[in-house]
């Protein structure tokens, strides 16, 4: 296909006026940061990663132990975004009934009717998922992979954006079930905030109430602006070497052990995007990649943070 001036003209047009609307949203995504910064103290590279796990489009998972921020960051992750908030405390007795939801006889009406579940929201924070049995757990896999739940063979489609932070204690401690690989793999990102440093534990100390100040935060992104976010990530550009390195990473997790899978090199991919668009950058580099790169292996390929970084130095960037 040949292109005329005037084609030619219309996309530089089109494409000016995206970089113009995304360069827009760059205030709010620094005072996005800013904010919640101001909460979770000390943590600025695993809240920008939450951030970016919002704007992929992908779900997140904490693996921690208890009282270190998780719901905190959450909680203040759903008002900033401005997004409605549910919360589910998983316990081992929990059925999958009550996170989805269940038909119900009404007698006025003399017919069943679905009782919607905490499922249905925008953000659900799943708290201590590994503390519920493996039945009750899969009960999620569909509304995360899909958007949608199924229950006696009826469909109900989940609100958008949907997004799942899920909470997960060690497995040493009592109480505690593995998730299945094919929940792992559902997870866009696993994160570790890690206890804060001694000045930071310091300041919290002397700080109000925490749940005082996430009280005071208001949202920053209102209406379909997240959603207009994850698609401007979406369309964020990549090169082909930037590429090649990407594949260049999943080669090397796939020596010798459980190594990426195809969806998990894509969801690298959007990691990567959206990353990107939070650094002000409107195409994806090496060090975009480097700085997701644990957070999304990690968990899909069996591997611990530091030996997932210790793989990532082994590859060469190209260029």
């Amino acid at each position: 296909m040949i292109w005329g001036t005037t084609q030619v003209k219309v996309l530089a047009e089109n494409q000016s006026a995206a970089n113009s609307e995304l360069t827009n949203y760059y205030p709010k995504i620094d005072q996005f940061l800013h904010q919640i910064n101001q909460i979770i103290l000390d943590k600025n590279q695993q809240t920008k990663l939450a951030l970016c796990s919002l704007l992929a489009g992908g779900h997140l998972l904490f693996e921690d132990l208890p009282g270190l921020g998780k719901t905190t960051l959450a909680s203040s992750l759903s008002r900033l975004a401005g997004l409605d908030f549910q919360r589910i405390q998983f316990t081992n007795d929990m059925l999958a009934s009550d996170v989805i939801g269940i038909n119900m006889f009404n007698q006025k009406e003399h017919q069943f009717e679905f009782k919607y579940g905490p499922i249905f929201t925008k953000i659900l924070l799943a708290d201590e998922i590994n503390r519920c049995s493996p039945k009750t757990q899969s009960a999620l896999l569909e509304a995360m992979e899909e958007g949608n739940v199924t229950v006696d063979g009826t469909r109900y489609e989940l609100p958008k954006p949907f997004w799942v932070i899920a909470t997960q204690n060690p497995l040493f401690q009592s109480g505690t079930y593995s998730l299945p690989e094919s929940q792992l793999d559902r997870f866009l990102m696993r994160l570790s905030l890690g206890y804060p440093s001694r000045a930071a534990e310091k300041l919290l100390l002397q700080q109000n109430s925490r749940y005082e100040l996430i009280a005071q935060l208001q949202s920053i992104f209102k209406n379909n602006e997240i959603l207009q976010l994850q698609c401007m990530a979406n369309g964020i550009s990549i090169n082909n070497l930037v590429f090649e390195y990407m594949l260049d990473l999943a080669e090397e997790t796939r020596k010798g052990r459980h190594g990426l899978s195809t969806r998990g090199l894509l969801a690298l991919k959007k990691a990567a995007q959206a990353y990107a668009l939070i650094e002000k950058r409107q195409f994806v580099i090496a060090d975009d990649v480097q700085a997701v790169f644990v957070a999304v292996a990690s968990h899909r390929i069996g591997l611990g943070e530091s030996e997932t970084l210790a793989l990532m130095q082994k590859v060469p960037v190209k260029g």
